[in-house]
C-alpha cells in the first residue's frame, strides 16, 4: 500500500486553539534571549582595562604632540581598552629612576586614579627597573608603549606563524621583568635549614620555565621558516612586487582593488602581520604582490627581529611599492620612517615606485608637487583606491615598471655572468703558469743536485 505524501487541496489549515498566543509569548522570550546575548557580549568587549594614557614628548611642535598622542591613542583603542583620561607632558630631562620624577609620577596617579582608571599608559619606553619604582610610586599597573604594541600584535595575530612570533617577542619582553609580577617571589624552602641553603626562588623558576619555552618556539619557528624559504625558492621565477608603508595607509585596502580579493582591512593599526601574497597579472610570466606587516616611529627593535623571515620578501623583491596615507598631515613624516626603516633592512637599492593613497579625503589639488618633490626622481601616482578606473590606470602602469625593472635586471646579470667568465679564464691562466714555474724550478734543482 502506497502513501502520498502531498497535501489534498481540499484541506484546510487548523485554526490555533488559543489564536496563535502561544507562538507570540515564544517568540517574545526569545527575542528577549537574544538581547541579553548581545548585553553579555557588549560586557565582555567592555572589560577591558580603563586606561589613562600619558604622552611623553620632547618636542613642543603642537602637530607632533598631536600626531604621537592620537598614535598611542589609536594603539590602546586597538587593545580592547577603554580611555578614562589623557594627557600630554613635556619631558625636557629623563629622570633615570622613573623617566618623569617621584613627584610628577604621583601627581599624573592621582589624576588617574581620579578618573577611576585601573591602568597608565605612558608612551615611552620603560626599562624594567623605572617601571618597577613608577608602580611602586603610583600605587597603581604601569604599561609601556612597546607593551602596548605587543598586545595589538598579539589581538591581531591569525596565523600559526605570526602567534609564534608574537608570543616569542613577549617572552623576550617579560623575561627581565618577571620580579614583582602579582606573585610571591619569596625564596622556597630548600631543606634543613643550615644544611643546604635556600632553594630556587620564584622568580628564578618562572624565568627557566620562559627560557624553555623560548627554545620550543624558536625551533617550531625555524621549521615555519624553511617551509617559507621553499615557497620563495619556487616563487624565484616569477616577479615580486611588495607592498610597504606606515601601518593604517591602506596597503590593504589597495591589495584589495588590484587583486580582487576580500582581505581584511579594518581602519585599525597593525591589521595585517604576516605576509599575504596574491598573483596580480600574467606579463610574459607571472607577478604576484605582498603586503607585509606596517611600520609605525619607535617600533621596538625585537618585533622587527622576530619579523625579520617576513621582512625577507622586501630583499627579493623586484618593486618596492611604498604606499602613503595622503589625507594624513603627518605624511611626509611617515613617508621619512618608511625609507629609514627600508635602509635599516637593507633594502634602500630595490628599484621603488610611490603611491599616495586616499586621494577622495584630500580637498586641495596643490599637494601633488609636494608629492613629486618627496619623491626625487622615482615614479608616483596619486589616487583612491576606491577609484576603480584609477586603479586600472595604475595596475598597468606597475605592470610596465615591473618590466622595465627585469629587463634592467637581466642586462646586469649578463655583464655579471662575463665577468664571472672572464674571472674565471684568468684563474686558470695563473694556475698554468703557477704549474710551469714550479716544473722549471723542480728541474733546476734535480741538475744542481746531480
Amino acid at each position: 500500500m502506497k502513501f502520498n505524501s502531498k497535501p489534498i487541496p481540499e484541506h484546510k489549515e487548523v485554526p490555533l486553539a488559543d489564536e496563535g498566543r502561544w507562538e507570540k509569548t515564544v517568540e517574545k522570550w526569545s527575542d528577549i534571549d537574544d538581547m541579553h546575548v548581545e548585553k553579555e557580549n557588549m560586557q565582555s568587549n567592555e572589560k577591558g582595562n580603563s586606561c589613562y594614557v600619558l604622552s611623553v614628548c620632547r618636542e613642543s611642535d603642537p602637530l607632533i604632540v598631536k600626531a604621537r598622542l592620537d598614535e598611542i591613542l589609536n594603539l590602546v583603542s586597538a587593545q580592547g581598552d577603554r580611555i578614562v583620561g589623557k594627557e600630554v607632558y613635556y619631558l625636557s630631562k629623563p629622570n633615570p629612576g622613573t623617566l618623569l620624577g617621584k613627584g610628577k609620577a604621583r601627581e599624573i596617579a592621582e589624576r588617574a586614579l581620579s578618573c577611576k582608571a585601573n591602568l597608565l599608559v605612558i608612551d615611552a619606553e620603560l626599562t624594567p627597573s623605572q617601571m618597577r619604582n613608577l608602580e611602586d610610586l603610583a600605587g597603581m599597573a604601569i604599561s609601556d608603549r612597546e607593551a602596548i604594541i605587543l598586545n595589538v600584535f598579539l589581538r591581531n595575530a591569525k596565523t600559526r606563524r605570526a602567534k609564534i612570533q608574537v608570543e616569542i617577542a613577549q617572552m623576550e619582553y617579560l623575561r627581565p621583568r618577571i620580579r614583582g609580577i602579582g606573585i610571591n617571589m619569596d625564596q622556597q624552602a630548600g631543606g634543613i635549614s643550615g644544611g643546604r641553603g635556600a632553594g630556587e626562588t620564584a622568580s628564578e623558576l618562572l624565568a627557566r620555565k620562559i627560557d624553555g619555552r623560548l627554545v620550543e618556539f624558536r625551533k617550531k619557528l625555524s621549521k615555519m621558516e624553511k617551509g617559507s624559504k621553499i615557497q620563495r625558492k619556487q616563487r624565484s621565477a616569477c616577479k615580486r612586487i611588495v607592498l610597504v608603508g606606515y601601518t593604517n595607509a591602506g596597503k590593504t585596502s589597495l591589495m584589495n582593488a588590484l587583486t580582487s580579493t576580500s582581505l581584511s582591512a579594518k581602519n585599525s593599526p597593525f591589521e595585517t602581520l604576516d605576509t599575504t601574497t596574491r598573483n596580480l597579472s600574467r606579463y610574459g610570466e607571472d607577478v604576484l604582490l605582498s603586503d607585509t606587516v606596517g611600520f609605525i616611529r619607535r617600533l621596538p627593535d625585537r618585533l622587527l627581529a622576530s619579523f625579520e623571515s617576513t621582512l625577507e620578501e622586501i630583499h627579493e623583491a623586484s618593486l618596492v611599492l611604498i604606499v602613503i596615507d595622503a589625507s594624513d598631515y603627518e605624511w611626509r613624516e611617515h613617508l621619512k620612517i618608511t625609507i629609514n626603516m627600508l635602509v635599516k633592512l637593507g633594502a634602500n637599492d630595490i628599484p621603488r615606485f610611490y603611491l599616495f593613497n586616499k586621494l577622495d579625503r584630500i580637498s586641495s589639488t596643490s599637494l601633488t608637487e609636494d608629492f613629486q618633490e618627496q619623491c626625487k626622481g622615482y615614479p608616483s601616482m596619486a589616487l583612491s583606491s576606491k577609484d576603480v578606473k584609477a586603479v586600472k590606470m595604475f595596475k598597468q602602469a606597475l605592470l610596465d615598471r615591473v618590466h622595465l625593472c627585469q629587463v634592467r635586471g637581466q642586462k646586469r646579470g649578463k655583464r655579471a655572468l662575463k665577468r664571472q667568465l672572464y674571472l674565471y679564464h684568468m684563474r686558470q691562466r695563473m694556475r698554468c703558469l703557477l704549474f710551469i714555474v714550479n716544473v722549471v724550478s723542480a728541474k733546476e734543482i734535480l741538475h744542481q743536485v746531480a
